[in-house]
C-alpha cells in the first residue's frame, strides 16, 4: 500500500516540500480522508489526510509521511476559538459575532496588520510540524452576519493574503468553500475544499480547478453518494460521505 499511495501522491517526497521549494500540487480525483475530531485513526488507505493543525503533532504528521501519505494542516482563519492556546493574542477589537458554532466569533477580515502576524504564527506551526498544506476555513464572511461591514473586496485581498502566507512557507493551500468568488481566486490557490455542492447544486462551480488540474477535495452530509458519486466523477472531484462531527467515519464515491 505504501507503493501505490506514494504513485497518486505528485511531486516532492511528503514533509520534504518547503525543504525544496517546490508545492505540492494535488490532482483531479486524487481521494482524501477528512477526520478533525476523536483519536487520529491513520488506516485509511487513501494518499491524502485533512487534520487539525493544533489537535495532532509532528509525530502524527511524520507518520503519515511514512505511510506515504500527504497531510493538510485545518486552521481556522476567518473566526477566533475561544479554545485555541492563541485565543489571548487576538484583540477584542477584531471579535465579531458567534458564527453558529459554539465558542467561535468571526473575525474582522479588514484588520490586516493585526490578522497578518497571528495568520503567518499558525501557518509557522504547520510547517515546522511537517504538514505539506493548509486547509484555511472560513473564508467567506463577506457573505454573512459578522458584526463587521465586510465587502467582496474585503475577502478577496484577505484571502489572498492567506495564499501568500502559505505559500512563502513551502505550503500548498485550498480555497475552501467561497464558490462565488472562484473565478477571481483560483490562480491564488491550489486546490479547494467543499462542502454540500451538491445538496445545493453548486459543484459545477468549481470546474475551475479541476480544468486547471487541481483537486477538489469535496464532502456531503445529507445527501447519499447515489445521489451525488455519478456526477463527481463526472467533474473529477474527490468526494466523500462524512458526518458533520468529521470523526474517522467516510464512504466514499
Amino acid at each position: 500500500m505504501l507503493l501505490a499511495l506514494t504513485a497518486c501522491s505528485e511531486g516532492p517526497t511528503p514533509g520534504k516540500v518547503a525543504a525544496s521549494g517546490a508545492r505540492w500540487q494535488p490532482r483531479p480525483g486524487t481521494a482524501w480522508q477528512w477526520q478533525l475530531s476523536g483519536r487520529l485513526d491513520p488506516s485509511v488507505e487513501v494518499p491524502v489526510y485533512d487534520i487539525d493543525g493544533f489537535e495532532n503533532s509532528a509525530g502524527d504528521v511524520a507518520r503519515l509521511h511514512r505511510d506515504g501519505r500527504r497531510v493538510i494542516c485545518y486552521i481556522n482563519v476567518g473566526a477566533w476559538e475561544d479554545f485555541r492556546p492563541d485565543r489571548d493574542d487576538f484583540p477584542r477589537s477584531v471579535l465579531g459575532r458567534p458564527n453558529g458554532w459554539r465558542g467561535e466569533r468571526w473575525l474582522d477580515i479588514r484588520r490586516l496588520t493585526i490578522l497578518r502576524p497571528l495568520m503567518e504564527r499558525r501557518f509557522d506551526m504547520c510547517r515546522d510540524k511537517g504538514f505539506d498544506a493548509v486547509e484555511p476555513d472560513l473564508v467567506e464572511g463577506y457573505a454573512n452576519d459578522t458584526g463587521f461591514h465586510l465587502t467582496a473586496h474585503d475577502q478577496l485581498r484577505y484571502n489572498r493574503m492567506i495564499a501568500g502566507i502559505a505559500h512563502e512557507r513551502g505550503l500548498a493551500v485550498g480555497l475552501k468553500n467561497d464558490l462565488a468568488q472562484i473565478p477571481q481566486l483560483v490562480g491564488d490557490f491550489d486546490f479547494a475544499v467543499n462542502e454540500e455542492c451538491a445538496q445545493y447544486d453548486e459543484c459545477e462551480l468549481l470546474e475551475p480547478f479541476t480544468a486547471g488540474g487541481k483537486a477538489v477535495f469535496h464532502v456531503e452530509y445529507a445527501v447519499p453518494t447515489s445521489r451525488f458519486c455519478r456526477t463527481s466523477s463526472r467533474l473529477r472531484l474527490s468526494s466523500m460521505l462524512k458526518t458533520l462531527e468529521l470523526d474517522a467515519w467516510r464512504k466514499r464515491c
